[in-house]
């Protein structure tokens, strides 16, 4: 298992808390917080973008 650095949980309104982490060869990961062993994973660059496209609107769609 990769040596993952978790930042803060992220939470809303309802408490669904969320942590993105990454790991020494740039990969990134986002769990469920306190369900860590499960995450999702990809590269540090497709964190930044999906990150940008967020910010940017597209995800408007599924609030």
């Amino acid at each position: 298992m990769p040596e993952i650095t978790w930042e803060t949980p992220y939470c809303g309104e309802a408490a669904n808390c969320y942590r993105i982490g990454t790991d020494e060869q740039g990969n990134s990961y986002i769990a469920v917080s306190g369900t860590e062993k499960h995450f999702l994973t990809d590269s540090r660059e497709a964190l930044v973008q999906m990150i940008r496209d967020i910010k940017a609107g597209k995800a408007d769609h599924l609030l």
